[in-house]
């Protein structure tokens, strides 16, 4: 889309209401109606529904525009009342579907997913998203997010951004945090020159009394007074009651666990309040018992896991056969894995860059062809030269995990024009109340 800025020949829509339509849902949270011939992508409103929208990005020269429901003068079905007070038109960016049932919301998920696989990858395919367990005790859909990175505001109050803007909104409460992430109490305390505050909260019946994991990233620079007063506050734990004032330093500065340690698959995990997790509590064992369904690992089997993290899959695979190679980029990831999985001699850490270890050559001793592969890629998925690498290694079965569904459908079509077929594809509400779903996809050479 072009700029929102006007020019001198361009008249800003910004703040222009009208009624519309609403058509079909779009991958990104939004959905998308027409207006005087022009394409609208409208948030906080359903399929069906008739709403005034108001124009939130474009002029009268844009291909398309982006707008919010402020009104809604036909409701959907699926419509209810949402659990946030700041979900709303101009509000904060990070729930799209809090007005939407549950019901309603995998449907809306199910829908993009089927659509980015017929449109990208040319397969009709109806899609089913399965239910994820919930965290006992508290409503279904909510309190789910063991991890949450607050951004600041410039008076130290943590919260979450504006829907496509840099503001902050100052924050109370999130009904999609972990209960273990809100009693960290960071909600409750000013954080002066702080640019973030993540927390990371430890889930799992045998980490129960571990404490959540606080870590602050600061713009501002260090004094020796701010020194002095780290030393005092540094041993504080933000929480209920307490009122204390952050200190100024540079770079980060945790408090609590330097790691959080996980209850998943059977065993414990460690892993960086900055790393790569899972989010939802169930989705560790989730995505596994999906994986082992496609896989099907057997006693002298060879398997790559590719972008490893903390070693979840590998540590989930490797009791069933001979050998796992764990390839991850990152190097904290690399020595949680390796802490992980130390009681697991099958399996061998690798630190590098999956792209460049599926090179030619660059596996050294290792060069063995897999019998199976997972593979667990970016947001932007694997792309055409590790689909080829892995096609050229000539897996029997491929577990393809995916947090975004275009991304998947690409690498769908990659995967079929080196010779291997989507075989089976689940999907799941990992994310309640986003428009983020997780799949799992597996391929197999064509017969």
């Amino acid at each position: 889309m072009t700029s929102a800025v006007s020019t001198s020949e361009e008249k800003s829509l910004i703040g222009t209401r009208f009624e519309v339509e609403v058509g079909a849902v779009a991958h990104g949270g939004f959905c998308v109606a027409r207006h005087e011939g022009r394409a609208v992508f409208v948030r906080h409103t359903l399929p069906g529904e008739r709403v005034v929208v108001e124009v939130t990005e474009g002029h009268d020269e844009s291909r398309y525009l982006r707008a919010d429901a402020v009104e809604v003068l036909v409701a959907s079905p699926d419509r209810v009342e949402s659990a946030c007070l700041v979900s709303g038109p101009g509000g904060c960016g990070g729930c799209d579907w809090q007005h939407a049932s549950l019901i309603g919301q995998r449907a809306l998920k199910a829908a993009v997913v089927t659509e980015q696989l017929k449109r990208l990858a040319g397969i009709d395919r109806e899609i089913e998203v399965q239910k994820v367990p919930g965290v006992p005790g508290q409503p279904e859909g909510l309190h789910w997010r063991t991890r949450v990175k607050f951004a600041v505001d410039a008076e130290g109050h943590a919260g979450l951004r504006r829907s496509r803007s840099h503001e902050v909104i100052a924050l109370s409460t999130c009904p999609i945090a972990h209960p273990r992430v809100l009693e960290a109490g960071v909600l409750e305390v000013t954080w002066p020159g702080a640019a973030s505050v993540s927390v990371a909260a430890p889930t799992g019946p045998r980490v129960e009394t571990n404490e959540s994991s606080v870590r602050v990233e600061y713009l501002q620079s260090t004094t020796k007074a701010d020194e002095a007063e780290k030393a005092k506050t540094s041993r504080k734990r933000p929480g209920a009651g307490r009122k204390p004032v952050a200190p100024k330093t540079t770079g980060h500065q945790a408090m609590g666990p330097l790691t959080v340690v996980n209850d998943a698959a059977g065993r414990l995990w460690r892993s960086r309040v900055d790393g790569f997790w899972q989010v939802h509590p169930s989705a560790p064992d989730t995505l596994v018992a999906a994986v082992l369904r496609v896989l099907k690992p057997g006693v002298h089997d060879v398997v790559w896991d590719l972008y490893a993290g903390v070693g979840l899959f590998a540590g989930a695979i490797a009791p069933s056969v001979d050998a796992v190679m764990a390839v991850e980029s990152e190097a904290d990831a690399c020595r949680d894995a390796e802490r992980n999985l130390k009681d697991l001699p099958q399996v061998s850490v690798v630190h590098a860059r999956v792209d460049q270890w599926l090179r030619p050559g660059a596996r050294g001793n290792l060069d063995e062809n897999p019998d199976l592969v997972v593979l667990d890629p970016p947001r932007k998925g694997a792309g055409d030269q590790i689909v080829r690498a892995i096609a050229a290694a000539a897996p029997r079965a491929v577990a393809y995990v995916a947090c975004d569904p275009a991304a998947l459908a690409r690498d769908v079509a990659l995967f079929a024009a080196q010779g291997y077929v989507l075989d089976s594809l689940e999907a799941f509400d990992l994310f309640p109340m986003t428009h983020h779903v997780e799949c799992v996809a597996g391929f197999v050479p064509q017969a």
